[in-house]
């Protein structure tokens, strides 16, 4: 039997894969590109999830942290830390729900809803820098398309 070298190996990659093709690859340069977009306009450095936490409280109002987490995507141990950092800045407060003494409430204090929507304000410019390059209707597909994906 004759052996086997690497560019004979079945395992090896096909001679016209394109990095600059595949899909994990543009998804993670322009979630990159995005990232850098967001951070040089977000105003107070809030990060990513300290936002979506904001603006989800202010779409909601009071919510419990476990339900937070759920809504903003993260995980319990993330979410605990991010309600902390928030929390350290005098953006959210949290309280024991009184119908439930084990669930921990979380709910914006007054500087926290004033810094929610000034950072939703920047949000929507963050949004409409990142999309520059498509037209109305391809916002529209490719936002759809993602929503698609995001299942």
């Amino acid at each position: 039997m004759k052996p086997t070298t690497d560019s004979e190996d079945d395992t090896a990659p096909a001679e016209d894969y394109r990095l600059d093709d595949q899909v994990g690859f543009i998804m993670r340069r322009t979630s990159q590109r995005h990232a850098t977009i967001f951070s040089n306009h977000m105003v107070e450095g809030l990060t990513p999830t300290q936002f979506s936490t904001l603006a989800r409280l202010f779409e909601l109002g009071e919510c419990s942290q476990n339900r937070l987490g759920r809504l903003v995507a993260m995980d319990a141990a993330t979410t605990n830390g991010v309600v902390e950092r928030l929390g350290r800045r005098g953006l959210v407060k949290t309280m024991p729900d009184p119908k439930d003494k084990r669930r921990l409430l979380v709910v914006l204090t007054r500087k926290g809803r004033e810094t929610a929507k000034r950072a939703i304000a920047r949000a929507v410019e963050i949004t409409e820098e990142t999309l520059l390059p498509l037209d109305a209707a391809e916002r529209e597909t490719f936002l759809a398309l993602l929503r698609k994906l995001d299942t």
